[in-house]
């Protein structure tokens, strides 16, 4: 079994900055990227950023492009998420995830809530 445990969450004002972390453990996984995604209350969980594991290729939801940096540190097994100039509507529960070789996301973490306050 795959373990994901996010963290980093919190209560920020709008503008402000938040850096989550996803650390991975667990049995040997044939990892092909890891992403975070986000479900804010009444909503549909929705993408946030991808990262390809062996060559750091990365790719954005339109929503968090030119905010958010997305990273990883594979000696650490983790995998990062910064995210700057936020505002309200960033508010969610922030999940971390692992996309295998079959491209499906096999493997979630419990979540870390982020919280902007206008």
């Amino acid at each position: 079994q795959v373990q994901l445990v996010e963290s980093g969450g919190g209560l920020v004002q709008a503008g402000g900055s938040l850096r989550l972390s996803c650390a991975r453990s667990g049995r040997t996984f044939n990892t092909y990227a890891m992403g975070w995604f986000r479900q804010a209350p009444g909503k549909e969980r929705e993408f946030v950023a991808t990262i390809s594991w062996s060559l750091g290729y990365t790719r954005y939801a339109d929503s968090v492009k030119g905010r958010c940096t997305i990273s990883r540190d594979i000696a650490k097994n983790t995998v990062y998420l910064q995210m700057n100039s936020l505002k309200p509507e960033d508010t969610a529960v922030y999940y971390c995830a692992v996309e295998g070789p079959s491209h499906t996301y096999d493997y979630w973490g419990q979540g870390t809530q982020v919280t902007v306050s206008s």
